[in-house]
C-alpha cells in the first residue's frame, strides 16, 4: 500500500503529536521509554468479534518513516500564539535526523480479536511512539472495520461467492484499495477494483451497466453484441427494463454461445424483489439447459438482508456487495484508541506502570506491558482469552500469545503472510471462534487485575 505514495508520510499525524514531541524534546524525555497499546472498546456492528487487519500498511508506514526536507519546511510556517513560530530550528533539526527505533508487537492479520486486547504494542522512546499515533490508528481502524464486515456478510452468504463492489462508494482511493485488501482478507471472493486487482493481486469480477443496454436500441442487441465482443464474459444484467424478460433474453443469447461452444455465465438481478426474481430466473435457466449458469445479486445488500433472501429461498450463488461492506454503513469506524500504559524514565531500572481514569469505567486504560494468551480446545476451539503482563508469566494457561514480535530497535523482525494465506488463516480462526462459547470470555489475569486496582486507587486520590 505505501507504494501508492511517493512523498514521506511522517505527517500523517495530529498536530498534537508533533507539539508533544516538541515538548518531550524541549524537556529532556525524548529518550524516556514508553508503552502505548491500540485496541477498541467496542465489538463492531453490535457482533462478538473483529477481524484484525492493516499490519501490513504499519509495517511499509515504519519502515518509511522520516521527515523530508518539505515537511520540515512546512512545520516551520506554522505559528503560535503572537505569531511565534510553533516549532523551534534546533527541533526541526531533530526531526530531520530522526528514525524509527521501538519495539513492536501485534496480532497477524485475520486474527480473530475482541475489545480491550491490544492489537498492537509499540515500545520505546516516548517521542517516538507518540509520533505514530494518529497513523497506527487510521492503518489498522478503517481495515480491521471493513475486514469484519466482510467476514460477517460471507457468513451470512454461506457457501456462495461474495464480489466486493465499492469502489464508487468508497471514501476516496485510499479508503477504496483499504476496503478492496481488507475484505479479501474478511472472506471476499474477487473485487471490481481493478487497481487492487493489479496491485494486490486480488481477483477481478465484472459485466456490464444498465448504460450499456441503454444504449442500444432494444436489450435483445444489447445483450447478442456484449456477447459477440465478449464471448468468455458473458453475464448479463437484466433488470434495465423488465427483468425477466431480460432473463429470457439473455437465455436466446446464451443458446447462440451455447452453439458456439462458449460458456453462457449467467445473468445479474440489481433491483426488484429479488428472492422471487431469482426463483422464477433459476426455473428459467433451468429448463432452457443452463444449470450451470449463475444467479448474481447485488442491490444495497448487508448480511442482514442476504441472511432473510437466503431464509426466503432466493436462488442467488454470487453476492455482490457495495455500499454497505465499504462504507461500514451501521457503524462508521472502529473505536480504536491508543494508550500509554508504561513508563521508564530514563536512567531507571524499572517500569512504572500507568492508566488513564474515567467516569465511564469503559475508558479507564489498562496499566503493564500487555499481551494476550488463547487458550485452544481439544477439538481445536477457543476457550477464553486472558490479557496478562508480559512480566509476569506465572500460572499462565496453556495456549498461544497473540502479539507477535514485528519489529526490534526499528528493524522490521516479520515477515508478513500472503493475502491469500491471511484470508485463509481468517477463516479458519472464525471456524474456530464460531464453536465457542457466546459470549466469548476475555479476562484480565489475576496479578494484573489487582495491579489495576491498586493504580486505580493512587489515581483517584492524586487527583
Amino acid at each position: 500500500m505505501f507504494s501508492l505514495y511517493n512523498q514521506s508520510l511522517a505527517l500523517l499525524s495530529d498536530l498534537y503529536e508533533l507539539t508533544m514531541a516538541s515538548a518531550y524534546w524541549k524537556s529532556q524525555m525524548a529518550e524516556d521509554e514508553a508503552v502505548f497499546h491500540l485496541f477498541f472498546r467496542k465489538k463492531p456492528f453490535e457482533g462478538s468479534y473483529a477481524i484484525a487487519a492493516g499490519l501490513e500498511s504499519v509495517i511499509a508506514y515504519l519502515q518509511n518513516f522520516r521527515f523530508d526536507l518539505s515537511d520540515l519546511d512546512y512545520l516551520a510556517t506554522l505559528k503560535g500564539s503572537e505569531e511565534v513560530p510553533l516549532f523551534e530550528e534546533p527541533f526541526l533539526r531533530y526531526l530531520e535526523q530522526l528514525r524509527f527505533t521501538c519495539d513492536v508487537d501485534a496480532v497477524r492479520e485475520g486474527e480473530v480479536v475482541f475489545p480491550y486486547e491490544p492489537l498492537v504494542r509499540v515500545k520505546g522512546p516516548i517521542l517516538e511512539a507518540q509520533l505514530i499515533e494518529s497513523a497506527l490508528l487510521t492503518l489498522v481502524n478503517y481495515p480491521t472495520l471493513i475486514a469484519t464486515k466482510a467476514a460477517r456478510i460471507c457468513s451470512a452468504a454461506g457457501e456462495d461467492q461474495v464480489l466486493e463492489f465499492g469502489l464508487r462508494r468508497a471514501p476516496g482511493i485510499d479508503g477504496a484499495m483499504s476496503a478492496t485488501r481488507a475484505s479479501y482478507i474478511g472472506g471476499c471472493h474477487a473485487t471490481s477494483n481493478t487497481l487492487a486487482g493489479k496491485l494486490l493481486k486480488i481477483p477481478v469480477a465484472g459485466t456490464h451497466a444498465h448504460s450499456w443496454v441503454m444504449a442500444f436500441e432494444t436489450e435483445q442487441e444489447a445483450f447478442e453484441t456484449y456477447a459477440r465482443a465478449m464471448p468468455h464474459n458473458s453475464l448479463f444484467l437484466v433488470d434495465t427494463y423488465d427483468s425477466i424478460q431480460g432473463v429470457k433474453r439473455a437465455i436466446e443469447v446464451g443458446k447462440t454461445l451455447r452453439s458456439q461452444n462458449r460458456p453462457f455465465l449467467g445473468i445479474r438481478l440489481d433491483s426488484g424483489d429479488i428472492a422471487q426474481l431469482s426463483q422464477k430466473a433459476r426455473l428459467l435457466l433451468d429448463e432452457a439447459g443452463f444449470h450451470q449458469a449463475k444467479i448474481v445479486a447485488s442491490n444495497e445488500l448487508n448480511e442482514t438482508l442476504i441472511a432473510e433472501l437466503k431464509k426466503k429461498g432466493a436462488q442467488v450463488a454470487v453476492w455482490g456487495v457495495g455500499t454497505h461492506l465499504v462504507t461500514g454503513q451501521t457503524q462508521a469506524a472502529l473505536d480504536g484508541v491508543y494508550k500509554i500504559s508504561a513508563i521508564k524514565r530514563r536512567g531507571a531500572s524499572s517500569w512504572s506502570d500507568c492508566l488513564k481514569l474515567s467516569e465511564q469505567q469503559k475508558k479507564v486504560s489498562d496499566p503493564g506491558i500487555l499481551q494476550v494468551r488463547r487458550s485452544i480446545g481439544k477439538g481445536g476451539e477457543f476457550t477464553k482469552d486472558l490479557i496478562y503482563d508480559e512480566r509476569n508469566t506465572l500460572s499462565l494457561p496453556e495456549g498461544r500469545d497473540l502479539l507477535l514480535p514485528i519489529f526490534r530497535a526499528g528493524s522490521a523482525v516479520y515477515t508478513s503472510p500472503s493475502l491469500d494465506e491471511m484470508r485463509s488463516y481468517a477463516a479458519k480462526q472464525l471456524q474456530s471462534f464460531r464453536g465457542s462459547e457466546m459470549p466469548y470470555p476475555v479476562e484480565m489475569e489475576a496479578t494484573l487485575e489487582k495491579n489495576k486496582q491498586a493504580l486505580i486507587e493512587v489515581a483517584r486520590c492524586n487527583r
